[in-house]
């Protein structure tokens, strides 16, 4: 496949993601939830973290913003699902490395699934918070969260 192509095929997704988020909801039984904001450009992420059993049992989010944002907000409801605590918040990191431009672990890439595709922020670095919020959210909810 070329690169244009390619190309065209991971912004078919984020575009998708953004226009159709997944588990775009509130949890009224989360066990934790943080909401941030991004002051340079206005995106606003609550995401919310179901535990069970030191697993996420559900992710959601809610909020505005951009299509990256709002891409990697349900991207990231998609990643960390399933994952135990120590997986999820270790996925998360792993994100933060990709969109900064560095190698991630190929168990890394896994977690991320689809996720992966916004390491092309990179190049961008005032989108870089965008891709973020989302996944700076669910891991502070990871870590204790209010």
């Amino acid at each position: 496949m070329s690169l244009n192509k390619l190309n065209q095929l991971y912004m078919a997704v984020v575009i998708d993601h953004a226009s159709h988020p997944h588990h775009k909801l509130a949890l009224p039984d989360a066990t934790t939830s943080v909401e941030l904001h991004n002051v340079s450009c206005g995106d606003d992420i609550r995401a919310f973290i179901l535990m069970k059993d030191d697993k996420v049992q559900q992710v959601s989010f809610t909020g505005n913003g951009c299509t990256i944002s709002q891409a990697s907000a349900s991207m990231m409801t998609d990643a960390l699902a399933g994952l135990t605590k120590t997986e999820a918040v270790a996925g998360c990191e792993a994100f933060f490395q990709l969109v900064m431009g560095k190698q991630i672990s190929t168990k890394a890439k896994a977690w991320l699934g689809y996720a992966e595709i916004l390491g092309s922020v990179a190049e961008f670095p005032a989108r870089i918070k965008c891709a973020t919020l989302a996944w700076h959210a669910a891991q502070e909810a990871l870590e204790g969260g209010n």
